[in-house]
């Protein structure tokens, strides 16, 4: 991976250099990625990035450098830029900066692949791209095959982070991702697109788990009946059973990212949006009913987003954003746990070396139910199944939002009937959890890429919870 001794020669510099804080982050992210289109290759790329990130606390204010170089001069010349960035900052600071007083690790964890990606040759990679394209290519009937996009890609990432504070974390996570975007068109109907995505840490054993053309294959002929027989959902008031991708994404939206600790605190406000959540609102107010219990995991083996510990080198654990309800607990590094205080829950993640860590989701789920599917339906007279969607938007503070479903189906006396076309639901988020009537007990999760902050870091997540239903909404369809 890399000699420690760099970096802990860099953490001593820092310290001598009068810093109360310091941590030195080793980190190389390593991806292989293939696009197609349409079966034929687009390109065939390998990317590296490694280098090692400072961040030191001088005088109440942090300053960060990184470097890519891994020479001992120029690790030294980027202790002591974090240091001069820091000084620069101190006499401007109107409130000191202080970490709380988490314990951190010291420890080593690994994914290991059950598969390696040395398994995974370019030729299998382009078959499995050819066999989905020509898959759906003979699965439609009525439609037109426009366009499809297939990409697959492996990444691994490794981390060694010392700090000051004694903590000293070793870890390799390898991940692996499908995605598939395709377009039917009907001339008198219009054009319909899907995007689908897989993604999980782990080696190429997903491959089979996920059975990628058969997956693609069944959602574009069902999205072609929904493009050539859609009808318009009912005017009137409705139960809607919304399905287990929209609660993610709900999820993810509506508590995920306002219980973000930074962002309740006004830190994110002109990077990447605010917070509903106030201070004060902590264990008080109540944003939905007993079936609204949101559980941000990192720990869950196979993740998108696992880790165990962060890149403060505190321990990972699960946490309770939203419980029955009420407003729980937000996401926080040790800056704002001290604030708050309280002690770090192991949110604060680095996108790659060049990033400081940041506040991030890992993978946020709305806790299951015990319904099945057919009892969540059964006393549904008329109703509509929104399964996925198409399009979504969230105000700033993360409050009102609205979902356009893609594969979606009118309910009639329990049972699935017609597709239906362009259903929009509008709520915000209070009305969301409050109206949730009924929760499936099958948990899925969905593979993304949460981007925040500024400079913008992408970090790798899951979202998802059950299907659930929603008690008397109106809605609306989009033209």
């Amino acid at each position: 991976m890399i000699d420690e001794q760099i970096l802990i020669r860099a953490l001593d510099l820092a310290l001598s250099q009068g810093a109360t804080y310091a941590e030195v982050r080793f980190q190389e992210d390593v991806s292989d990625y293939l696009m197609m289109r349409n079966g034929k290759v687009l390109s065939l790329t390998t990317s590296i990035a490694r280098g090692i990130g400072i961040r030191v606390l001088v005088g109440g204010a942090l300053g960060f450098a990184a470097t890519d170089r891994l020479d001992r001069d120029s690790v030294e010349t980027t202790v002591r830029e974090a240091i001069s960035r820091a000084r620069s900052v101190s006499p401007l600071m109107k409130t000191p900066i202080e970490f709380d007083e988490s314990r951190v690790g010291r420890a080593s964890f690994e994914v290991i692949p059950k598969v390696s990606f040395e398994n995974l040759g370019v030729e299998e990679r382009v078959e499995l791209g050819r066999e989905t394209y020509k898959a759906v290519s003979r699965a439609i009937k009525e439609a037109r095959l426009s366009v499809l996009t297939f990409s697959i890609r492996t990444h691994t990432q490794k981390k060694l982070i010392v700090n000051s504070d004694g903590a000293y974390v070793r870890s390799i996570v390898p991940r692996i991702y499908v995605w598939v975007n395709f377009v039917e068109h009907v001339p008198e109907k219009g054009t319909i697109q899907r995007h689908i995505d897989f993604g999980a840490s782990g080696g190429s054993e997903w491959l089979k788990e996920w059975r990628v053309v058969d997956e693609v294959t069944q959602e574009a002929t069902n999205l072609e009946k929904v493009l050539t027989k859609g009808i318009e959902p009912p005017k009137e008031e409705v139960d809607v059973v919304v399905g287990s991708e929209i609660v993610g994404l709900v999820v993810h939206e509506s508590a995920g990212h306002p219980m973000e600790a930074d962002r309740i605190l006004g830190r994110e406000a002109a990077q990447a949006g605010e917070s509903y959540v106030k201070p004060e609102m902590i264990g008080k107010y109540v944003v939905g009913n007993e079936f609204a219990t949101v559980i941000e995991d990192p720990t869950i083996p196979g993740s998108n987003g696992f880790y165990l510990y962060d890149d403060e080198g505190v321990t990972a654990r699960p946490r309770y954003l939203y419980k029955e309800g009420l407003l729980y607990e937000p996401l926080h590094n040790r800056h704002t746990a001290k604030l708050f205080g309280t002690l770090s829950n192991g949110a604060a993640r680095a996108m790659n070396y060049a990033s400081e860590p940041i506040i991030r989701m890992s993978n946020t789920y709305l806790k299951p139910g015990d319904m099945s599917f057919e009892e969540l339906i059964e006393d549904i007279k008329l109703g509509v199944y929104m399964k996925s969607y198409m399009e979504w938007n969230i105000d700033d503070i993360r409050w009102n939002q609205r979902y356009v479903g893609l594969e979606s189906y009118l309910i009639v006396d329990g049972e699935i009937t017609n597709p239906v076309r362009n259903p929009v639901l509008e709520v915000t988020t209070k009305s969301f959890y409050s109206k949730i009537s009924g929760a499936g007990k099958q948990l899925v999760f969905y593979p993304g890429t949460c981007g925040k902050g500024e400079p913008s870091q992408g970090v790798p997540v899951w979202y998802g919870g059950p299907d659930v239903r929603l008690s008397k909404v109106k809605l609306g369809v989009a033209l």
